[in-house]
């Protein structure tokens, strides 16, 4: 059994490694060497209201909470979602603290995967150092040229 995981931690390493080196390593519905494209979708469009949807009722669900976005960041590729958004109540008397949340299509689904903790101090929260590159070894097959240029992807 410690053999299988440690096999497990010495492949994700691996992966985690060509990636930031050769980021087109990691993506096979693109041409070898082809790292895909990232979009945002344009405020009004279908794909950005079902993954904004998507999130809000995760948020609905988690904290009970009717809540509209300000998106501060959306990108999109190859079935994955980074989504860095400002959540308000809907007559904008409330307003909550940033929200960030990764976005996985399965099928014609978008599902929320995760949304990190915002809690400074906490090893599993967004401001943890090795946070962006723990989310990496967990979803190897996320693009990470959808993750925020600041994060560990550079």
């Amino acid at each position: 059994m410690k053999i299988n995981q440690a096999r497990r931690v010495v492949s994700a390493v691996f992966l985690m490694a060509m990636g930031f080196t050769f980021p087109g390593v990691l993506y096979s519905s693109e041409a070898p060497g082809e790292v895909p494209k990232v979009h945002t979708p344009a405020s009004g469009n279908v794909e950005r209201k079902v993954l904004l949807d998507a999130i809000r009722a995760e948020v609905k669900e988690m904290h009970g909470l009717d809540v509209i976005f300000v998106v501060k960041e959306m990108n999109v590729s190859d079935g994955w979602a980074w989504v860095h958004a400002l959540p308000r109540s809907r007559d904008g008397s409330c307003l909550y603290e940033d929200l960030y949340a990764l976005l996985r299509r399965e099928k014609s689904e978008w599902m929320v995967a995760e949304m990190p903790c915002t809690e400074p101090d906490n090893s599993e929260c967004i401001d943890s150092p090795d946070y962006f590159r723990n989310i990496v070894a967990r979803y190897p097959d996320m693009p990470v040229t959808i993750l925020p240029k600041e994060s560990a992807r550079d």
